[in-house]
Parts: C-alpha cells; structure tokens; sequence
C-alpha cells in the first residue's frame, strides 16, 4: 500500500497555523505535501468550509490533523472523500450534535480551569499572564509569551458549533494525549479517543505538545499515512 503524501494541518482556537512549522519541517523533510490551514476560529461552519476548500485542491489522498478545537473541525469536515485517514493532537473529538461548549459544560472534580476571559463583542481570549501555564507550560518563556500576546480572537459561534456526522465514524483515527494538559484534561482526552475508536499514543507535554513535541506529532502522523 503506497504511503499517503498529502497532510493537511489544523490548528485549533487562540492560536494561528504558524504553530505547527516543527511539525512542517519534520514531515516535508521526509518528503510529504503538507498543507496548513488557516482557520478563522469564528464559526465551526466556516472552518469547515475553509478546511474543505484545501481538502479539494488535493492531487490525491490526504491525512487530516486537528489540534485542540482543530478535532472539531476535522470532525466536521473529515467526512470529505480525499480524507483517507484522522489524527487528533490533545484535540476534542466531538459526536453528532456535540460541540466544545457541551464538551467543557460538566469539567471532572479537580480538573484545571482553563483561563478564558469573558466574551467581548462575542470572541473570547485567554488570560495572557496565565496563558504559559496553562496553554504551553512546556514551551520556553518567550515563544509562550509570544503565544499569548498573538492570541487570534475566538469565536463563541465556534464553541458553539455542532458537528453533523462525525467522520471519526467513518474513517480511522489516530490521538495523541497530551499528559500534562491542563487546557483539555487528559482524562478526557483518553475518553474521547476511545470512544472514536482511536489508536492512542501518549506524550508528557502540554496542550501546545505540537509546538513542543513535534517529533512525537510527526510520528503519530507518519503512522496514519502509512
């Protein structure tokens, strides 16, 4: 069976694509197409539009990646024919009808907190001077900083979103844990991806384990392509 070459890359909310260059240069330097998207984060329809619009400019099969609300997004829009294969990084992977705010609405006693402030004018940001521990305690000071004084604005239409059919059902799927999350709880995590019937890898990292561990991401990655 010939190994997929096409990688379609989906970053998730407060953050840009720009993310996963690490992942990039690991997987171009093997030869891959890499493609990343550049999601809005104002609504899941028009990320998974966006998605789509790359997914048909393929020459062939492709492996589609999504971070952190990036899974809903490959959720959605994984059901596209030259989706071959999904992979979910620290991401939520929701069900039909499901969506970030019903996956967050009941949090685990215990579980972090992740400091989102209050909507604005209906987008949300995180608290910059806690966004390093929470978002990407494993990430050296400055490129944590830069994380949080970047934050693209998030969309409450995004959150909101509900998923149709979740192409988790239809195609494999791939998940990478994130042990030291404290954005998406890992218990949860392993939930979800059991749940879609996932092959699960584990890495000690934060949620931004695909800006700190991209190695690790390219593996998972290189297995769903093979």
């Amino acid at each position: 069976m010939t190994t997929i070459k096409n990688i379609v890359l989906v970053h998730g909310g407060f953050v840009d694509g720009s993310g996963w260059q690490g992942v990039y240069d690991e997987l171009t330097r093997d030869g891959f197409r890499v493609h990343i998207v550049q999601n809005p984060t104002r609504s899941l329809e028009d990320d998974a539009t966006v998605t789509r619009r790359v997914l048909d400019s393929l020459d062939g099969p492709a492996v589609l990646v999504g971070h952190s609300y990036g899974g809903v997004v490959i959720s959605e829009a994984g059901t596209h024919p030259n989706v071959a294969s999904l992979v979910y990084i620290a991401a939520f992977a929701p069900d039909k009808g499901e969506s970030v705010n019903t996956l967050i609405a009941d949090p685990p006693p215990g579980a972090p907190v992740p400091p989102i402030l209050p909507p604005v004018e209906g987008f949300l940001f995180l608290d910059r001077d806690k966004f390093a521990a929470s978002f990407a305690a494993d990430l050296p000071a400055q490129t944590a900083a830069f994380m949080a004084d970047s934050q693209v604005p998030w969309g409450m239409n995004a959150l909101g979103g509900t998923i149709t059919e979740p192409a988790w059902r239809h195609k494999p799927s791939w998940y990478l844990v994130a042990t030291e999350d404290r954005m998406i709880p890992p218990p949860a995590q392993r939930a979800m991806a059991e749940r879609a019937g996932a092959s699960i890898v584990e890495a000690i990292g934060s949620h931004a384990v695909y800006v700190s561990q991209p190695a690790a991401v390219a593996d998972l990655i290189r297995e769903a392509a093979a």
